[in-house]
């Protein structure tokens, strides 16, 4: 039995910027599982915008996490101990396990994977929440036809990434937006994007006009802001806007900003719809089945930022709002 679990608990609700002193690190004994439980360690966890939002109180898609409460994160592990009838020892596992070395609990939520058939971090990127964003969001919410003009912020990121492969692979013609000069090559020369717009080195809507001179027909938005008002002054009749994040906006002080342009909808009888992964639970396995199939034949790439030791999640975490990763954000613990 391992001896000591290291954790770290929200201690009180962030204004602005996560900082450190926002959490509880703390060192506490090993529990053994108890009837119906299990015995996790943790090796990787998944770090996303959305953990921001899940440290705010007030409603959303999900209760916020307890103030005193082990920080939520989804991570992949082994199960260790199990008194539970479905997982035995040296299973592996994807689902919430927290900012810590080990879970023990009931597998709420916790499902297999096979280490055989990818990396692990993997199953945190193109075959987890990652994969199942892009896929249900862009397909079921964007809904792209061939031919269509796809953008997409937050391109190089890791759901972004994803979306924009599987929208090539649909046939359309697939601008992303990103910072950097590094992120907007990798966006062309590695996942064949047609076109990019670097927002750290031009004006939005001057790159808008160049790479989309016929318009937008599907906007997937992950960060929101000035970057989804430039690209609504761009739509086509009918356009589909998908509203997965909102990243600009997380670390807000003052309320949210909204979209100026909104009218751009009215005008082109276009629509904006706001996207949760949890809604298509019950059809992660299919999804998953054509994701693995496109990564084993390269037609979709997936890149993995990988940080070291759980020590330093506050930092890593803020690595997202800043643009450092590139590539899904993976902590190994």
């Amino acid at each position: 039995m391992p001896q000591t679990n290291r954790r770290f608990l929200l201690s009180k609700r962030p204004v602005g910027a996560v900082r450190r002193d926002d959490f509880t690190y703390e060192q506490v004994p090993v529990t053994e599982p108890a009837e119906g439980q299990v015995l996790v360690k943790n090796l990787y966890l998944s770090l996303d915008p959305a953990m921001r939002g899940w440290m705010n109180e007030g409603k959303s898609y999900i209760a916020p996490v307890a103030l005193g409460q082990v920080m939520r994160a989804l991570g992949v592990g082994e199960v260790i101990a199990s008194k539970h009838p479905d997982f035995k020892p040296g299973d592996h596992v994807n689902g919430p396990l927290g900012v810590q070395d080990y879970f023990v609990g009931e597998p709420q939520g916790l499902y297999k994977i096979d280490p055989r058939l990818a990396p692990l971090p993997r199953y945190l990127s193109a075959l987890g929440m990652t994969g199942m964003t892009a896929y249900f969001a862009l397909l079921d919410v964007g809904q792209p036809k061939a031919g269509e003009t796809v953008v997409l912020s937050g391109a190089a990121g890791a759901v972004g990434s994803i979306a924009g492969q599987i929208a090539k692979l649909k046939g359309c013609r697939v601008i992303g937006i990103a910072g950097g000069q590094e992120k907007c090559q990798y966006l062309k020369d590695e996942l064949g994007f047609d076109g990019v717009i670097d927002y750290k080195a031009e004006d939005v809507l001057a790159g808008l006009k160049r790479e989309c001179p016929k318009g937008v027909d599907v906007y997937f938005d992950n960060v929101g802001g000035d970057i989804l008002d430039a690209v609504l002054s761009r739509l086509n009749f009918k356009a589909r806007v998908v509203i997965c994040g909102a990243i600009s906006q997380y670390n807000n002080k003052d309320a949210v900003k909204g979209p100026a342009n909104y009218l751009s909808l009215l005008v082109n009888r276009a629509r904006m719809e706001g996207f949760v992964v949890m809604d298509y639970a019950k059809e992660y396995g299919k999804a998953a089945q054509e994701i693995a199939g496109w990564l084993a034949s390269g037609q979709v790439k997936s890149k993995e930022d990988v940080v070291e030791g759980l020590e330093t999640f506050p930092e890593a975490l803020l690595k997202l709002f800043s643009g450092e990763n590139f590539g899904k954000l993976v902590l190994k613990v």
